[in-house]
């Protein structure tokens, strides 16, 4: 899969493509769905299927300050979309300029003259150009004009999480925050992932014989509410089974929040400097303030041994 910045990247002699466009934060189910499409679509038409995103979210430029909690960093998404037959993803700097594109002027220079678009896939509530002017219908009535189809689909998928709400982004970042790791699997399809690099934290872990990697994680990070998790910590591609530390460590009357991993069983391990992902699978219990390393020890043994039994052949 290729991967572009800018309309300048994309290559002279790419030829045709059915192209989808939005955030895609998450990739979620929905996103997949109409992701998936667009892939039936380009390869009906012998065509390429492109995903255009915008870096960085539309929001912060707009109204800066707005910037949402991020499910996935740029590159993860784009790793999920080449799993789903993705050939390219176009990142276009959102910029000030960028946001005064006329609906019209954006379909000519993106979907027209820069990926030569032979049909558009889109949700019914899909909005661009300036002001968010432009709609579906537009799109339509441009598409006639300038040669592409436009497939509308209905994306109302629900299930179990969030009380039956329609699976969203928006969604999947409050389950997120709620510490819902069952339900934001059901949205995403897959655990939440948080990755970052590892940094020296006050080795408290170490000392108590449980050596954590502490991960810096990344700007706008959705980081799940405070809590001990199972999960795992993936390294270089090696997934392993890890419980989970998210919050200040009121034991030791910390005041910084941090993402701490505990690799089960796995010793001698030197991840500093590292790139690292985590991901949630289930929630294990709050923060609590102990009174006394004992008490902590003894949860701590037992959070291992709830994490080692849950990620065992998940």
């Amino acid at each position: 899969m290729q991967r572009w910045r800018g309309l300048t990247e994309v290559p002279e002699d790419w030829g045709r493509s059915v192209v989808t466009i939005g955030s895609f934060d998450g990739v979620h189910r929905a996103h997949q769905r109409i992701i998936g499409h667009a892939v039936d679509r380009a390869r009906e038409l012998g065509a390429r299927c492109v995903v255009v995103t915008f870096d960085p979210h539309p929001s912060e430029v707009v109204r800066p300050g707005s910037h949402p909690a991020l499910l996935a960093p740029y590159h993860r998404r784009a790793e999920l979309m080449g799993e789903l037959g993705v050939d390219a993803v176009l990142v276009l700097p959102f910029t000030a300029a960028f946001s005064q594109v006329s609906a019209e002027d954006f379909v000519r220079q993106v979907l027209v003259d820069g990926l030569h678009a032979a049909a558009v896939v889109e949700g019914p509530n899909f909005r661009f150009g300036h002001r968010a002017m432009g709609n579906v219908e537009l799109l339509a009535e441009l598409g006639e004009r300038f040669g592409f189809s436009v497939d509308v689909l209905d994306l109302q998928i629900s299930g179990q999480a969030g009380g039956g709400a329609p699976f969203s982004s928006t969604l999947a970042r409050r389950l997120v925050a709620e510490g819902d790791m069952t339900g934001v699997a059901e949205v995403l399809g897959r655990p939440h992932r948080v990755e970052g690099t590892v940094v020296r934290g006050a080795q408290r872990g170490r000392e108590l014989g449980y050596p954590t990697a502490n991960v810096a994680t990344l700007p706008h990070t959705a980081v799940p509410a405070d809590g001990v998790y199972a999960g795992w910590l993936t390294v270089d591609q090696e997934r392993m089974p890890a419980a989970i530390s998210v919050g200040t460590n009121p034991t030791f009357d910390g005041t910084e929040r941090t993402v701490e991993a505990y690799a089960i069983d796995r010793v001698g391990l030197d991840l500093y400097g590292l790139h690292v992902a985590v991901d949630f699978l289930a929630y294990l219990r709050g923060m609590e303030k102990f009174d006394s390393i004992e008490a902590l020890l003894d949860r701590m043994a037992d959070d291992v041994k709830r994490a080692r039994e849950l990620t065992d052949g998940a």
